[in-house]
């Protein structure tokens, strides 16, 4: 079954990997944000060695983004981001795992100070919806 990761963030200023751009994160004893990161990366071994990790990316300032939107009959284009926000989404990992529990056990490693991951099923081809 294939799931995505979103990782919404909303560093100051906008960088990767967002967590050492927010202060909830900064504030943590050295000795966590080491556990924390040594752990991010054990992950993302283990997803890659599994052949679970289909592809992951980091998205660059919201603020650099274009939005199109339909008026009067044609494409609007306009300067982003969406939405004023408090998060946006920083990022993204395409996993391919055998089901939803292991989805789940993935994306709560994930999940860090100040961020907010999602974790939403694709509908085909590898999907739940299908």
């Amino acid at each position: 079954m294939k799931y995505v990761i979103m990782i919404h963030s909303n560093p100051e200023p906008w960088g990767h990997p967002t967590s050492e751009y927010l202060a909830a994160y900064q504030e943590l004893p050295a000795e966590v944000r080491d556990r924390l990161n040594a752990d991010f990366e054990q992950v993302l071994t283990e997803l890659h060695a599994n052949g679970e990790l289909v592809v992951g990316e980091a998205l660059a300032d919201p603020a650099t983004a274009r939005l199109y939107r339909w008026s009067d009959g044609a494409p609007l284009v306009t300067d982003g981001p969406y939405s004023e926000a408090k998060e946006h989404l920083a990022g993204f990992f395409l996993i391919d795992v055998e089901d939803q529990a292991r989805a789940e056990a993935v994306a709560a490693k994930f999940a860090g100070p100040g961020e907010t991951v999602e974790l939403r099923p694709l509908m085909w081809p590898g999907g739940s919806d299908q």
